[in-house]
């Protein structure tokens, strides 16, 4: 099993700066889920701003949710 999301910060750019449970740090670009579905609330970088924590993955207000094995599997490294 992949380590949990511990922190989130969301730019400007609809990336995802995260840091896991183990420490990592890493960035998730959410640009390509903005035409999917239940995505598109995400295109509001209003309301993409309000993503936050909760049980080890990033949710938003409108249950929105990324698998915390997909961020990490398909984040790059990053230094925060």
């Amino acid at each position: 099993m992949n380590p949990r999301v511990a922190r989130v910060r969301p730019t400007d750019a609809h990336m995802l700066e995260l840091v896991f449970t183990d420490g990592d740090h890493r960035r998730y670009d959410c640009s390509d889920l903005l035409d999917l579905g239940v995505f598109h609330e995400l295109r509001d970088i209003g309301y993409f701003k309000q993503a936050k924590v909760l049980a080890g993955t990033v949710v938003w207000p409108n249950e929105q949710d990324i698998c915390p094995d997909t961020l990490y599997v398909a984040s790059s490294h990053s230094i925060i």
